[in-house]
């Protein structure tokens, strides 16, 4: 495994790489600049279902056809728009601010800033938005849209929205963020290999760095789309309590030399004492087509490129005195494909749950093989309900270094290389809706349906609709939705809530 490289740009240091109110309806080895490696797979082991145990903490996510979880927000709304002026009050769509950034720097507590139709963009190379200024726990500020509006944050900076300074008790909802790809060449791109200090090439679309004068906790990116951004799509470094629900990221990482990911958390900080319930989620997102075109600067190698990854958690890395991460990850519900690393990775990490996800047509680079979803270096990962849909001969997964691993009720499709196979672990055709063109819905006749294990946390799927359909779990990030639902279906193995079926 490759250490990680320090790069030094402008005097800072860009080393690698909420829970959140109860919705009572529903019952990343490099990024910003420094990467990531992504680990071989290595000795296999498989651990008995019998040894899971899901946590006892209520999950909590918006789906796309719920609305938005709202703050107890009491504050100043502002208002932005393309064809506002700065010179405004910003207290009403009449008289909008021009930029985001004029409403950013008067937040207080409990503020929420709708954004109107219109592009924004960076009058400089560090950021189009700089978030520096905290809500509280009852009173969050909010970066959104304005309803009926489609904002969009154009950049060539090396953020399109960047939370650092301990910034906390933010939410961004329903932003477009869009990077730079569309004014770079491959052969530009490669010509920059050597160069770590071009925001050009590696700029992110949305960050949260826990580096830059204190770490941020509880903030929640939902409802984004991310997009064409050299370097990472969502990027969160050191930070705790963090909810990344309802994001499209796509075409992400293609230019940057330090080895970016669609979604990405590295070395994930522990803000409390709490080891109970999710801290860290990541659901209902789509990855797709965040693949690393040039070499890592550290090793001139291809080694990320991922949908989502979740990195150093053991914080081991570039000399991090913060520790082991004692909170527990969720991965659930995600659609992730046509990747050119991993769909979902764990490297360094513990306690992280992979639940109910789709991972399609992965590993899109000919240099990586590492697997649709799998663990590298890490514990306590439980691997179940996914379905995994391989390159011919490529893994589906792995264990590479890992212990308490636990694969179970996946499916592996398209005759690839099954590292390691739990007791209820199938091999079949998914039968999606529309391979061809990315609709990874369920036919009736999939051998999916049905035949997931119970992670009660999860109420509905990634489309919203209620999980479970039928007298079971499905497998995959999608429920067959049946004519008839039971009212009370079954689960004659689970007798007791939050710890899975077999």
């Amino acid at each position: 495994m490759a250490q990680v490289f320090l790069q030094i740009i402008f005097g800072l240091q860009f080393d690698k790489k909420c829970i959140f109110m109860v919705v009572k309806s529903l019952g990343l080895k490099a990024f910003l600049v420094l990467p990531w490696v992504l680990g071989g797979v290595g000795e296999v082991q498989k651990t008995s279902l019998a040894t899971v145990v899901q946590p006892s903490s209520n999950y909590e996510a918006t789906v796309k056809n719920k609305p938005p979880l709202i703050s107890m927000n009491s504050g100043t709304t502002y208002y932005v728009s393309g064809s506002g002026n700065d010179n405004n009050n910003g207290r009403s769509a009449s008289s909008a601010f021009r930029t985001i950034q004029k409403a950013a720097n008067l937040t207080q507590p409990g503020d929420t800033v709708l954004i109107m139709n219109g592009e924004y963009r960076n009058s400089h190379s560090g950021h189009v938005v700089h978030i520096t200024r905290s809500g509280n726990a009852n009173a969050w500020i909010t970066y959104k849209a304005h309803p009926g509006h489609s904002p969009k944050i154009k950049h060539n900076a090396w953020h399109g929205i960047e939370i650092d300074r301990g910034a906390s008790y933010i939410e961004i909802n329903g932003l477009e963020v869009e990077g730079n790809n569309a004014n770079i060449t491959l052969d530009y791109a490669r010509s920059q290999r050597n160069n770590g200090g071009n925001p050009l090439t590696n700029g992110n679309c949305i960050t949260a760095d826990g580096r830059k004068n204190g770490r941020s906790r509880h903030i929640r990116i939902l409802n984004n789309k991310v997009h064409n951004c050299g370097g990472g799509g969502i990027n969160i470094i050191q930070s705790d309590y963090i909810t990344i629900d309802g994001n499209e990221a796509y075409n992400n990482a293609w230019y940057s030399v330090y080895a970016n990911s669609g979604i990405s958390m590295w070395q994930n900080w522990n803000s409390d004492s709490n080891t109970q319930g999710y801290k860290m989620i990541v659901t209902n997102n789509k990855t797709y087509n965040n693949r690393q075109n040039i070499q890592w600067i550290a090793t001139g190698t291809i080694t990320d490129g991922n949908g989502i990854i979740i990195d150093d958690s053991r914080n081991t890395q570039n000399g991090s005195t913060l520790g082991r991460y004692r909170g527990r990850t969720l991965v659930a519900n995600n659609i992730t494909y046509r990747n050119g690393g991993s769909g979902i990775h764990t490297y360094e990490s513990d306690q992280v749950d992979i639940i109910n996800n789709t991972a399609v047509l992965n590993n899109q680079s000919p240099e990586l093989s590492g697997g649709q979803i799998f663990a590298a270096d890490s514990s306590d990962v439980k691997v179940l309900n996914n379905i995994l849909y391989a390159f011919p001969g490529k893994r589906m997964n792995g264990n590479s270094r890992s212990t308490n691993i636990t694969y179970d009720h996946n499916i592996y499709a398209n005759n690839g290389n099954i590292v390691v196979r739990g007791a209820n672990d199938i091999v079949a055709d998914p039968q999606f809706v529309n391979l061809s063109n990315n609709d990874f819905q369920l036919k009736a006749n999939s051998p999916a349906i049905d035949k997931g294990s119970t992670w009660s946390m999860l109420k509905t799927d990634f489309a919203g609709k209620p999980r479970p359909s039928g007298t079971k779990y499905d497998i995959g990030a999608y429920e067959y939705q049946h004519s008839s639902t039971p009212t009370n279906p079954t689960t004659p193995n689970n007798p007791t809530p939050g710890c899975p079926s077999n």
